[in-house]
């Protein structure tokens, strides 16, 4: 079992005159997201001037959830077994890695593909890690004045805004500035690098346990929660669905209406879902309750509002309408974020937090499979069929949320 350091050592107690040691983590997870999310803009760019197909595109999206699934398991086994500074340091490095490798696409495939495997590598780690770090640092000694849902709502924050910004900067090198191919990744390059020495600041919230065989290590007994399994589980695929719709599928629906604009439409889709998610965070954490799901039920049924709003602007080829989708479909991608990591944080031991959190990442991530699935499937079925059957399913989990969050309370704190 993973033992927790003495949180009354005094040189690990900021000062008034320090930088709250959660802040730096905060900063880490930023430039993380940031690595995750520049490239989404930037793949109209790749098919029309590299003339790369939409196979070959498809695959560097793959390829990044094949770095960031592993990721989300074993850096939460590793980070709960040896601590969370190792294992941040190196969520930094590999977006270090994967954007000096994105700026050699110039000699084709392959260093696109491993920095994508990296990006995905980078994300994984620091939310996996960063969330857990972030929840222990928001605490006395390290944060007197923080509540008990602040660690949370700044892993929301941080991941929201990181991404954010990593599309609007590279969406608009991409569709307005010079070496669109180079500078965004030059950019974050540059703003990441600080924090390879910024976390070593950081004090170490874990240390290492007794050796474990690899099985013991990778166990997540609190994953079996009824909870976790018919709350927070049905919840968390829903959240990324909401982000793949917005920013990822919406504007190729609308991509006529875009005309000429439309990689600058799909940066603004980006930027607005995300920057909506990270500023209904404080409305977030008025909802949580523990004696009920009702952030994640007004998460669910926020998301059904602005499921509804993007089957009028599909069905319209209403740009204006688009943008008010992604408002609303990213409200309830922030409230359901805050209230399931707070819902993990309450339900988790301990010594599983990084692990059981790392799984409702992962859990959670599927949802970005949602756009693809969707243009498997038309034809047969119709753009707006498929978003209305979408609909119903959100319509049914909300209700099975509803009806029986109250019997599976968290048993753990």
């Amino acid at each position: 079992m993973t033992v927790y350091e003495d949180l009354s050592v005094k040189s690990d107690r900021p000062t008034p005159t320090t930088l709250r040691p959660w802040v730096l983590v905060f900063g880490a997870l930023f430039v993380c997201a940031w690595s995750g999310n520049q490239f989404s803009p930037l793949l109209l760019m790749y098919r029309n001037v590299e003339h790369y197909s939409s196979a070959t595109v498809t695959l560097f999206l793959g390829v990044y959830v094949a770095g960031l699934a592993p990721a989300l398991i074993i850096a939460g086994a590793v980070s709960d077994h040896l601590g969370r500074r190792l294992p941040m340091l190196a969520a930094v490095a590999f977006g270090l890695l994967g954007s000096l490798l994105l700026a050699f696409d110039e000699f084709g495939q392959l260093p696109i593909i491993l920095g994508r495997l990296l990006a995905g590598m980078s994300v994984g780690t620091a939310m996996t890690v960063g969330t857990s770090w972030l929840k222990e640092l928001s605490v006395s000694p390290y944060d007197q004045g923080a509540d008990a849902g602040a660690g949370a709502r700044r892993t929301s924050l941080a991941f929201t805004l990181g991404s954010a910004l990593g599309a609007l900067v590279a969406g608009c090198i991409a569709q307005w500035g010079p070496y669109p191919q180079i500078l965004p990744f030059t950019l974050h390059i540059a703003v990441s690098v600080p924090f390879l020495w910024l976390i070593v600041r950081v004090p170490e919230t874990v240390v290492a346990g007794p050796p474990q065989p690899v099985a013991a290590r990778l166990r997540v007994t609190s994953a079996r929660h009824r909870r976790f399994v018919r709350v927070v589980m049905i919840c968390g695929p829903w959240l990324f669905i909401a982000c793949g719709l917005s920013y990822g599928y919406q504007p190729v629906l609308l991509s006529d209406a875009a005309g000429g604009l439309g990689l600058a439409y799909a940066t603004l889709l980006s930027a607005i879902a995300l920057g909506s998610g990270a500023l209904i965070q404080p409305v977030a954490r008025r909802l949580d309750s523990h004696s009920s799901a009702r952030g994640i039920i007004v998460a669910l049924a926020t998301l059904i509002a602005g499921l509804a709003v993007m089957v009028i602007a599909v069905s319209t080829d209403d740009l204006v309408i688009g943008v008010l989708a992604s408002i609303v479909l990213g409200c309830g991608f922030g409230i359901g974020l805050v209230s399931g990591l707070m819902e993990v944080q309450r339900i988790a031991p301990a010594h599983e937090l990084a692990k059981l959190t790392g799984v409702f990442y992962a859990v959670a991530y599927t949802g970005f499979a949602a756009p693809t699935v969707l243009a498997a499937l038309t034809p047969p079925f119709t753009t707006v069929e498929l978003l209305l059957i979408l609909g119903v399913l959100l319509l049914i989990s909300l209700a099975f949320v509803a009806t029986g969050s109250r019997k599976h309370l968290p048993m753990h704190k």
